[in-house]
């Protein structure tokens, strides 16, 4: 496995980061398609052995099972000084007022509320999982200030959202001396390249590091553009983000992985790692055999040729993944 440091911090972060929104109950939340435990800690055994220590979960991720599932196998096999663990908040965690959010209120109950599922008395990175329409950022700036100075979490990031709501949470931060976003988890992937117009040179010029979220459009660059599988059937956020015009890219990256004899996951997460920006994709896994593809990945560089191949079939998308 190879390291990176996490944007420009001083935290050493493996070049794959495990996404954890796979692991969890199938009967809580909204996702049948998840783990139980049991092959959920399989998957997270396997990654720790092949070196990756960064892992990616979110309180309402099955309804707090993944991050229940994510601290007990992270305490059983390894070690907390060596592994990197970060969860997000904003999502609906429960019905009716103060339920959801990015309220200074919320913020304090959910740190609390996930430092305890997983097990651990401080997360590495605490994550806004979308904007909040309803809070003014003052207040959730401020508040994620205090959750790192009670030391409850060492670094804070973002993810979705438009460049200039990002620019505006950052320089709030520094105007009022609070701490500033180091990471942005955002939707990037060959299907999906609308972050390279504003967010990744914005990005690039702060010194944040990006962390995309689907780095493999939700499994559409791993099979056939007519293949489906239980997730893709189910997944109707998912339907949203994609269009008709992308299956040219998927068939290049097919077409390109069976010169190279490698897989096409590999190919799409190659081409994912070549931009600097990047610090670490996050990748979702449901079978062993998606973390080997994610961790070989690490060792495929595709030439500039290849890479034009499959960029050049790309069509503007319409911004997607925002809350």
């Amino acid at each position: 496995m190879r390291y990176t440091r996490l944007g420009t911090t001083g935290l050493e972060v493996s070049s794959i980061c495990v996404g954890c929104m796979s692991f969890g109950e199938p009967d809580r939340g909204t996702h049948t398609w998840t783990l139980p435990e049991e092959p959920s800690r399989e998957i997270i055994r396997a990654a720790l052995e092949a070196g990756i220590n960064f892992f990616d979960t979110a309180n309402v991720y099955s309804n707090g099972s993944s991050e229940e599932i994510v601290g007990r196998a992270l305490k059983d096999f390894a070690s907390r000084e060596d592994v990197v663990i970060a969860t997000k908040v904003r999502s609906r965690m429960r019905p009716g007022p103060n339920g959801a959010g990015l309220s200074r209120r919320a913020i304090m109950a959910e740190i609390d509320n996930s430092l305890r599922r997983l097990g651990t008395d401080h997360v590495d990175l605490y994550q806004i999982h979308r904007w909040d329409h309803e809070t003014r950022i003052e207040e959730t700036m401020e508040a994620l200030h205090d959750v790192v100075k009670a030391g409850k979490a060492r670094y804070i990031g973002a993810s979705s959202m438009h460049t200039w709501q990002f620019a505006k949470a950052q320089f709030t931060a520094e105007r009022n001396g609070w701490t500033r976003f180091v990471t942005m988890q955002n939707h990037y992937n060959l299907l999906y390249r609308e972050e390279e117009r504003e967010m990744l040179p914005f990005c690039a010029d702060q010194g944040v590091g990006s962390i995309p979220w689907s780095p493999l459009a939700r499994g559409r660059l791993t099979r056939p553009w007519d293949a489906s599988t239980a997730r893709s059937e189910t997944d109707e956020f998912g339907k949203t983000l994609y269009l008709d015009s992308d299956r040219t890219i998927v068939e290049r990256v097919q077409e390109l992985a069976g010169r190279r004899g490698i897989s096409a996951a590999q190919i799409a997460l190659a081409w994912v790692l070549r931009n600097p920006v990047v610090s670490a994709p996050i990748v979702g896994a449901t079978k062993l055999a998606h973390l080997q593809d994610a961790i070989a990945a690490v060792d495929v560089t595709l030439d500039d040729d290849e890479a034009k191949h499959l960029e050049e079939a790309y069509a503007p998308h319409n911004t997607a993944g925002f809350a």
